[in-house]
């Protein structure tokens, strides 16, 4: 039976674009050693936050290289394979060199607004293909259709490569019920940056995070508190980041990171059609709390 690696902070990498468009794999190579030496604890690449929909694949192959050739095994990497075509993920699955990587991030399908019954025979035939363990991706403001935690549970009993859950519903009480009633090799991982201290507080393993990307000190600080018990030190972390927290999504995700990582000097702020950069309003007041803040 598999067991979930993907536990603390994990890091949801944007994709830095040059000016003129094209991949800056130069900043890339940047901001994966910068996760590397500030407490990062695993990868998360090419999902959302990564700008896939985006990507060719050619871009996706040499950007799953060069993170793979700077790695080198120090951290696990869980990368996306995902879709609402079950035939086509599967077919994508048997076609992808694997080599590297530790584990597959899996959204529930969009769109086509499968019901219960239809998500749970969905990643059942993705997990009876896959030779990595699966997290499951729960993010219904994206795909139009919530995973209810009976449903989330009853795959995790029936997959045993089935190894956890980017939980971001948003709905603590399903979080909860996850928890209680799951099988012990499966997790629970926050999806949402701004509920990871309470979802940590109540069970999570961890979070792959968004704002990771230009804090990773802190925030892992604030997680690694939490795990040894220590709530007041890590609530006041927390606190630290709520302005953050709604800044950052409120144009839009990354471009509200993207923009707090331009600030830092570490990419250039460039987002691919039909995504923009956040407003200058916006960019303005988190470069202020930046300001306050110990980087």
């Amino acid at each position: 039976m598999a067991q979930n690696i993907f536990k603390g902070l994990g890091i949801a990498l944007v994709t830095p674009f040059k000016p003129n468009g094209e991949v800056d794999y130069v900043a890339l190579k940047k901001l994966v050693e910068y996760q590397l030496d500030n407490g990062a604890d695993f990868l998360c690449i090419l999902a959302t936050t990564a700008e896939s929909p985006c990507l060719t694949r050619e871009e996706k192959d040499e950007i799953t290289k060069l993170i793979k050739e700077l790695v080198r095994g120090r951290v696990p990497i869980l990368k996306y394979c995902g879709g609402n075509n079950t035939a086509a993920v599967i077919d994508e699955i048997r076609h992808t060199d694997w080599a590297g990587i530790d584990g597959m991030l899996s959204i529930c399908p969009y769109y086509n607004k499968p019901s219960q019954e239809g998500l749970f025979q969905h990643f059942k035939a993705i997990a009876a293909v896959s030779p990595l363990p699966i997290v499951l991706y729960n993010v219904p403001g994206r795909t139009g259709v919530n995973m209810t935690s009976a449903t989330t549970v009853k795959i995790a009993r029936h997959c045993p490569n089935i190894v956890g859950i980017k939980e971001a519903s948003g709905r603590l009480e399903q979080v909860d019920e996850i928890i209680k009633d799951k099988p012990d090799n499966f997790d629970v991982i926050s999806g949402d940056d701004a509920l990871t201290f309470p979802m940590i507080a109540s069970g999570a393993a961890g979070v792959i995070s968004v704002i990771g990307n230009a804090l990773p000190k802190q925030f892992s600080r604030m997680i690694r508190l939490e795990f040894r018990g220590e709530y007041e030190a890590a609530r006041k972390i927390h606190h630290m980041f709520t302005e953050l927290y709604s800044l950052l999504f409120v144009d839009g995700n990354p471009a509200g990171v993207k923009a707090l990582l331009n600030d830092m000097g570490l990419i250039d702020n460039v987002l691919r059609l039909p995504l923009v950069p956040t407003k200058i309003e916006t960019k303005d007041k988190m470069a202020e709390i930046l300001k306050r803040m110990t980087i």
